[in-house]
């Protein structure tokens, strides 16, 4: 692959932290949103949603999107919502770091959330997801 950008996929590591006796209630809501997420976005290529070893209340969401029209369609699904409003009662911390070049619209879309974003773009090498 020659050239990074809207049309190409990337990787998103979102981390989480839950309020102390959330974290049951939290894997819940993991659980629905990853379940609604697998049924509608054909653009999701990986998610999963993994535990901290050092910190039982920390998580990290593994995303890669096979495009930035897959990051616009997992942010305006309705379950992707409800999940970002409960994770305001349950968590007290969510940033969000990119690997990989986006376009300037998705990193707009990215920064209109307000979360603490860095993204980490593409100098060189290939990628085999299609």
């Amino acid at each position: 692959m020659s050239s990074f950008g809207s049309n190409t996929p990337f990787m998103l590591l979102a981390r989480i932290h839950v309020k102390p006796g959330c974290v049951e209630d939290y894997l819940k809501l993991a659980q629905a949103t990853d379940a609604a997420v697998e049924s509608s976005e054909p653009g999701m290529l990986h998610h999963t949603f993994d535990q901290d070893p050092d910190d039982p209340q920390a998580f990290v969401w593994s995303e890669v999107y096979a495009n930035d029209a897959a990051f616009a369609a997992h942010v305006s699904n309705p379950p992707v919502q409800e999940y970002l409003q409960k994770h305001a009662e349950l968590g007290d911390g969510f940033s969000v770091e990119v690997y990989g070049t986006v376009g300037s619209e998705c990193q707009a879309l990215m920064e209109s959330f307000g979360l603490p974003l860095k993204i980490f773009q593409t100098k060189l090498g290939y990628s085999r997801v299609v």
